[in-house]
């Protein structure tokens, strides 16, 4: 019997969870422009799944690039619930490089 397709989505059921708790923590302390660094992250990671001759990372990195990319588009609408309440709102957030450039951008929705 060959458990690694269990194995496998236990882990990536792991990892989309901890896309669920960083998409809440990174907006309160850093907020949503930081989404195209998160964006770039992700697809990097999606890249470097392709080039990882090992199933087990491969398959790590592939779900770890799926769940940054869907938080980068998350981000704005996490910003959103924190101002209505739903979750701790912080004032004093980090700004990313280049603020100017990115608030011109719209960011990214599902």
């Amino acid at each position: 019997m060959n458990f690694f397709g269990i194995f496998i989505c236990l882990v990536i059921l792991f990892v989309i969870g901890l896309g669920f708790v960083w998409v809440i923590r990174g907006e309160r302390y850093f907020g949503y422009l930081w989404w195209p660094y998160v964006m770039g992250l992700g697809i990097t990671l999606i890249i470097g799944a392709l080039f990882v001759s090992n199933d087990w990372v491969s398959a790590l990195l592939g779900a770890a690039g799926a769940s940054m990319i869907w938080g980068s588009t998350e981000l704005k609408e996490q910003a959103v619930r924190g101002e209505l309440g739903w979750y701790p709102f912080n004032g004093k957030k980090i700004a990313p490089p280049f603020v100017d450039v990115i608030k011109k951008w719209k960011a990214p929705s599902l």
